[in-house]
C-alpha cells in the first residue's frame, strides 16, 4: 500500500537514509552471532547451510525492501515480517520495518503486525538447534515483545516529532503567506491613496488652467485686458499645480517620522469658490456649521466641494452653482454641491473619470456616504453625509 500524503516524512540526507539500514544489520548479525553461538558441537548438514547461506540472502532481501519502507509502508512492512520468520539475520530489518510504520502514526496496522511479529518469533527462534534445556513459550514471547514495544514507542514518539514540526512548519509558510498578502493589500490600497491625493491635488488645478486655455482658444474677440487676465491665470494656475505637485511628491519621499505638511480643511472652501468664481461659475457657499469639525471631516468636505465645482467648471460651464454645508457635533455633516447645468456650450476638458470613484473611497474611509445624479430640469447634485460624533469635551458641559 502506497504512503498517503499526510505520512510523506521529510526528506533525508544520504547518511540518514544509510545509518538506519546499517544498524539494522548490524542488530541482525548479532541475533545470528547468538543463534551460531548456541548450536550443539558438531552441527553440519543442512542447518548449517541454511545458517550460512539462506539466512544471510533472506536478511539481505528484506533489507533491500527496507529502502521502499517510506513509500510503501504497510507493504513492505508485511513483507519483511512474513519473511523474517526463516532468518535470524533479519530481526534488525524487521524491527526497522515496524518502527518506521508505527512513525506512519498508523495504530491499527502497527498493532497488527507488532503482534504478528511477536508471534512468529517462537517459528524464528526454532530454526536451529540449542545446547541445553529449550526456553519456556512464555520467555520465548516476553522477550520479543519488550523488544517490539521499544520499537514501537519509539517510533510513535518519532512520528508525534515529526508531525509537530510539520505543524509548525505548515504555520510559518501560512504566516509567511498571510503576511505577504497583506503587504500587497497593504501597497494596494497606499496606491489607491496616492491615486486620489494626486488627482485631487491636481485635477482641479490643471482642469482651471484648461479651462482658461479653452476661452482663449474658442474667443478670438476678447479685449486685450481679458486676454491678459486669463493668461496670467493659466499661468498662475500651472505654477499652482507644479508647486501643489511639489508638495505631493514631498509627501511621499518625506521622513515617515517627521512633521505632515499642512492639509487642506473647511476653511479653504471660500478660495474654492473664488478659483471657481474666475472661470465664470456663479457660486454662492452657505455654511451652518456648528463647532470645528475633525481634521478627517473638515479635509473630505473640502474634497468634496473641490470635486463638485471642478465636475461643474468641466460640464457646465457658466452654471450658477450652491454649495451648502451644514452639521454639528453627534449630527451628520452635510454637504451637497448642485449646479443649474451648463449656459454655454463645454469645451474639450479632458475628464480622468476616476474622480468621483476616489472621492466615493474618500468618503466611505470617513464613514459617510456619497450620492451623485442629475437634477430634473438640468443640473447636477453631488452630496454626501459623514458621521461627526463627539469627542470628549464637546456637547453636554
Amino acid at each position: 500500500m502506497k504512503a498517503k500524503a499526510g505520512d510523506a516524512a521529510p526528506p533525508l540526507g544520504p547518511w540518514q537514509h544509510a545509518w538506519r539500514p546499517l544498524a539494522a544489520a548490524v542488530l541482525g548479525v548479532l541475533v545470528w552471532l547468538v543463534a551460531a553461538g548456541q548450536l550443539p558441537y558438531g552441527t553440519s548438514g543442512p542447518v548449517l547451510g541454511w545458517l550460512l547461506i539462506g539466512d544471510p540472502l533472506v536478511a539481505l532481501v528484506c533489507l533491500v525492501l527496507l529502502i521502499w519502507r517510506r513509500r510503501y509502508p504497510l507493504t513492505v512492512t508485511t513483507a519483511v515480517v512474513a519473511v523474517s520468520t526463516v532468518s535470524t539475520l533479519a530481526s534488525g530489518a524487521v524491527l526497522l520495518a515496524i518502527g518506521s510504520l508505527a512513525a506512519r502514526r498508523r495504530p491499527v496496522q502497527t498493532v497488527f503486525l507488532a503482534v504478528a511479529c511477536v508471534l512468529t518469533a517462537p517459528l524464528t527462534n526454532g530454526l536451529y538447534p540449542q545446547r541445553g534445556e529449550p526456553q519456556p513459550l512464555w520467555l520465548t514471547l516476553a522477550y520479543p515483545a519488550l523488544i517490539v514495544g521499544i520499537v514501537v514507542a519509539v517510533g510513535v514518539a518519532v512520528g508525534a516529532r515529526r508531525e509537530e514540526l510539520r505543524s509548525l512548519r505548515d504555520r510559518a509558510e501560512s504566516a509567511e503567506r498571510e503576511q505577504a498578502a497583506r503587504e500587497a493589500e497593504t501597497r494596494t490600497l497606499e496606491r489607491h491613496r496616492i491615486a486620489r491625493e494626486m488627482h485631487d491635488v491636481l485635477a482641479h488645478r490643471v482642469s482651471l488652467v484648461a479651462m482658461q486655455a479653452g476661452v482663449l482658444g474658442h474667443r478670438t474677440d476678447l479685449p486685450a485686458d481679458q486676454v491678459a487676465v486669463l493668461a496670467r491665470g493659466i499661468a498662475d494656475g500651472s505654477h499652482q499645480a507644479l508647486e501643489e505637485l511639489r508638495e505631493v511628491l514631498g509627501v511621499l519621499r518625506a521622513n515617515p517620522d517627521g512633521p505632515e505638511p499642512p492639509q487642506p480643511s473647511l476653511d479653504g472652501v471660500p478660495a474654492l469658490a473664488a478659483d471657481a468664481r474666475a472661470l465664470g461659475l456663479d457660486v454662492e457657499v452657505t455654511t451652518a456649521v456648528t463647532g470645528q469639525p475633525p481634521d478627517l471631516l473638515g479635509r473630505t468636505v473640502y474634497r468634496i466641494v473641490q470635486e463638485g465645482l471642478t465636475n461643474a467648471g468641466k460640464h457646465a460651464p457658466g452654471a450658477r452653482v450652491r454649495v451648502a454645508i451644514e452639521g454639528a457635533a453627534g449630527e451628520d455633516l452635510r454637504v451637497t454641491v448642485r449646479d443649474t447645468g451648463a449656459s454655454r456650450s463645454a469645451g474639450g476638458t479632458p475628464a480622468s473619470g476616476f474622480g468621483l470613484l476616489g472621492l466615493a473611497e474618500r468618503v466611505g474611509l470617513a464613514g459617510g456616504t456619497l450620492e451623485h445624479h442629475p437634477v430634473p430640469g438640468g443640473g447636477f447634485e453631488l452630496g454626501a453625509r459623514l458621521p461627526w460624533p463627539v469627542r470628549t469635551g464637546e456637547g453636554n458641559a
